[in-house]
Formats: C-alpha cells, sequence, structure tokens
C-alpha cells in the first residue's frame, strides 16, 4: 500500500475533523496533522439572509467589514480623563463590560473602585471606600459608554491619564489608561500603598514625559501599523505583546530623548516601558476600539462590536443595535495559575481586553503567537486551532493583519452572530486571571469560551428585526 508521501509529496499538511484517532495512520507516517475542532451544525438554527425589513444581511456585514478595514487608528496624544473622555466628571468610575451597580460588583472590581476612590482622594481607606461606593455618591458607567476601554476591572477616575487613539480615516476617538504591569495592580483589584503610588508615579512622571514627546509629534504614532507588525513578530496583541512593546518604545524613543527635561526621570520611563511587556495592551485595546465604533449602527449588520466583561457578566453587542447589551454569566477561566492560587482562587472571566478580538486580533490571531501557551496553558497545535476554528464564525479577513505561519492568511474578522449560532462555536479567548477577593490581583492567565446565551438572545433579537 503506497505511503500518503509517496502520492501527495513530503509538504502534505492534513486537516482532521474528526476524531483524532481517526488521524492517526496517517500522523504515523510523517505526516503533519492539524485536528481541528469541529461539530456538526445545529439542528433548527434558521440562516437569516434578509431581516424582516428586507434588509440584506451579508451585504451590511461587508459594509461593516469595509469600515473596519479601512480604519487607521494613530496614537495622538494623551490626556487627564475628566478632561478629554466625553461624560466624564470627578465623581464618575468608568469599568469594564456592561452596566453593573455596586451590590453586584465581583472582588476584583469592587477592589479596583476602592482602590481609585482612594486614588482621588475621595476616600481615605478602603472602608471609607467602599461606604462611598455604596452610598450612590459615585456614578458607575461602562467605559464602551464613553468610547472607551479598560482592561481586566478596567476602572477609570477622573485624574489618571490616558491615551487617546484617533481613526483618521473616520475621525473618531477612542481612550484607555497607561498599563501598571501585572501582579497587584489597580486593573486586577490590587489595592495598598505600592498600588496608589505606582499610579500617583504614573500620573506625575510617566504621563508628562509621553504627553511632551507626542506632542512633538504631529502625525502621532501609527498604532494600527506596529499591531500588523508585531503579529509577524510572535504577538497577538491581547495576552503576548512583547514585541509590540518594544516596537512602541522604539517608534517614540527619539522624541522622549528630544523632549527629556530629566536624565533619571527618562531613564525610569523607559525602564518601566520596557520591563512590561503588557504595556502595549493599553495601546491595541483602543486601537480595536476606534476601528470598531465606525461599524456600529449599520442596519442589518449582524456582526459584533463589543465583546466585554465586568467579572459578573459577560455582554455583547451587535453592529446594527450598538446600544443594546446581550448579557449572560461571566465565564470560568482554563489556565496557569502563579505558585499558592490554584482556579478555588479566580474570579470570573473580566475586562474590556475582548474588544482585540472584536477587532480581528487577540484570540483570534493565536496563530501567530505559538509562545502564548507558555502564558495562557494549552499548546502550540492549540494556538493554531484555535485560529482556523475562527474562520468559522466570521465575515471576513483582514488584509493588514496577517499570519506568517498560515501563509499569511489575514486574522478572522467581524464575529458574525450567525455563524455562531449554526455552528456552534463560541468565539474563544485568552486572558488574565483575577483573584476573587478585592485587594489581591492578579494570580493567573488561561483561556475560556465566551458564554452561549448572549449570543442566543442576540440572533432572536437580529430575527425579530
Amino acid at each position: 500500500m503506497s505511503k500518503v508521501n509517496d502520492i501527495f509529496g513530503k509538504d502534505l499538511t492534513v486537516i482532521n475533523a474528526g476524531l483524532t484517532s481517526m488521524a492517526k495512520s496517517v500522523s504515523d507516517q510523517g505526516v503533519k496533522v492539524i485536528d481541528l475542532d469541529w461539530c456538526p451544525p445545529k439542528e433548527g438554527v434558521p440562516h437569516l439572509r434578509q431581516t424582516k425589513d428586507g434588509l440584506d444581511i451579508d451585504a451590511a456585514n461587508q459594509e461593516v467589514i469595509g469600515r473596519i478595514k479601512r480604519g487607521q487608528a494613530v496614537l495622538a496624544g494623551m490626556g487627564i480623563a475628566r478632561e478629554v473622555i466625553p461624560g466624564m466628571h470627578s465623581h464618575m468610575l468608568l469599568h469594564a463590560g456592561p452596566p453593573i451597580t455596586w451590590d453586584r460588583m465581583c472582588g476584583p472590581q469592587r477592589g479596583a473602585v476602592m482602590g481609585a476612590l482612594i486614588y482621588e482622594g475621595l476616600a481615605g481607606d478602603e472602608p471609607e471606600a467602599a461606604r462611598l461606593a455604596a452610598s450612590g455618591g459615585i456614578e458607575f458607567s461602562p467605559c464602551h459608554h464613553h468610547h472607551a476601554v479598560g482592561p481586566m476591572a478596567g476602572v477609570v477616575s477622573a485624574s489618571m491619564p490616558v491615551f487617546i487613539l484617533e481613526n483618521k480615516a473616520f475621525g473618531n476617538r477612542a481612550y484607555c489608561t497607561q498599563n501598571e504591569g501585572l501582579g497587584k495592580v489597580l486593573r486586577y483589584g490590587g489595592m495598598g500603598a505600592e498600588v496608589t503610588a505606582r499610579l500617583k508615579w504614573m500620573e506625575t512622571d510617566l504621563y508628562p514625559a509621553l504627553d511632551r514627546a507626542l506632542q512633538s509629534l504631529p502625525n502621532g504614532i501609527d498604532i494600527k501599523s506596529l499591531i500588523a507588525q508585531a503579529l509577524h513578530m510572535g504577538d497577538e496583541c491581547h495576552n503576548r505583546n512583547r514585541a509590540a512593546t518594544s516596537l512602541f518604545l522604539r517608534a517614540i524613543g527619539p522624541a522622549l530623548a528630544r523632549t527629556n527635561r530629566d536624565n533619571e526621570q527618562l531613564a525610569r520611563v523607559i525602564e518601566f516601558i520596557d520591563r512590561n511587556d503588557h504595556f502595549f495592551l493599553n495601546l491595541s485595546m483602543p486601537t480595536g476600539k476606534a476601528l470598531l465604533e465606525p461599524a456600529e449602527g449599520v442596519p442589518g449588520s449582524s456582526i459584533l462590536t463589543v465583546m466585554a466583561r465586568n467579572g459578573t457578566d459577560f455582554g455583547i453587542r451587535l453592529g446594527c443595535m450598538p446600544d443594546r447589551w446581550f448579557t449572560a454569566p461571566a465565564g470560568k477561566v482554563q489556565g496557569l495559575y502563579f505558585p499558592q492560587f490554584s482556579e478555588k482562587d479566580a474570579n470570573p472571566d473580566i475586562g474590556d481586553s475582548t474588544i482585540t478580538e472584536t477587532a480581528g486580533y487577540g484570540g483570534m490571531a493565536m496563530a501567530a503567537a505559538p509562545a502564548i501557551v507558555q502564558f495562557v496553558g494549552g499548546s502550540p497545535q492549540r494556538a493554531t486551532n484555535t485560529t482556523l476554528e475562527m474562520y468559522e464564525i466570521t465575515a471576513g479577513e483582514h488584509e493588514q493583519f496577517t499570519i506568517p505561519a498560515l501563509n499569511f492568511r489575514g486574522t478572522p474578522l467581524g464575529i458574525d452572530v450567525r455563524r455562531v449560532m449554526e455552528t456552534g462555536i463560541l468565539p474563544q479567548i485568552n486572558t488574565g486571571i483575577a483573584h476573587k477577593d478585592p485587594g489581591i490581583g492578579m494570580v493567573g492567565a488561561g483561556i475560556l469560551r465566551a458564554p452561549e446565551q448572549c449570543f442566543k438572545d442576540a440572533f432572536d433579537a437580529l430575527k425579530d428585526l
């Protein structure tokens, strides 16, 4: 009997859509086999082609895809949250995910809220901060309601410096705070003197240095281009940002030097960015937001423009219904934990960082970042399989964001709620893990699927349009 290689050649790659055991005889002959996590289409799910009003859903989706692709996200500058974020005021705290009240907030989000109130000087200690948060004297609002995004708890307070990302093709702007690093940090619900001190240094030293540098760059920094380059260097720009952070430091470095006022301060700024491989996350996230917002409000579109979690709820929004949230309970992350922590310590899924998957990178581009499995768990093969599977639920492919390992194929773009329901394939997300109790911070990182119920509800609403 002829061997597979003798018939098809030695460079053959086989995709197995069945049981792993089905392809064993092929892999035993030295042929590369990719096991695809596949299941038959769901029964009873209609394929929607038009809305009740007769709108062509596929045509609407192509308009959405086209708008996202045409976007040009540039780091245009920085500012203080209360001065630049629309609707922000001194007694407002923005948070990640869909709307939520203090009584329903999870531990890490409560920790971030209390830490932010102490940072702002509105409370002297944690008990006072908790009382103020519960009093009704603080307005809580989702970042997404203010053209902003926030990683993990996503808390933004009035005095915090924020990046301003401008979509030059459409004129809209998006906002995000600076990244603190990993471990015991505010976005993971960390509290304490060291957390507050770091945030104050970021306000008084890091922000002015970056702001001066950006003011000297009339065209800003093309962050979309940096993401495209980073995907060719082993990042996926959600949980792996090592190359992207280095590219950013390279892009802003000369301007930092030219606008420098103090050599030691400059050295600390460079060290802080260099030692924080996640620094670029807070640039990749608002880039995704800036690229997606022009796609909102397209009648008949079944594509997601928001996926976000607050640690209690997981929420999505569709391009055709940009003001309506569809929610389900946030899921548990399966992953790798720091020493002395385990799954029993983990809070459910949290953060706005799923804007990266929504915009066509992050978990969608895991095939570009095989080394990410050292951080979130799994195997390089699983990283590749994840990207291949996500093509099944998206309406298009990026032209600017490509994956070398897939022969420079564009990343999956435009999560289509119809395809999610038809295939039963839920978006896959890689993410950090926060401790379930306030004040502790990060305990690990991992992978999970988005919950089905919010997609089902969105699909049902789409059928009624």
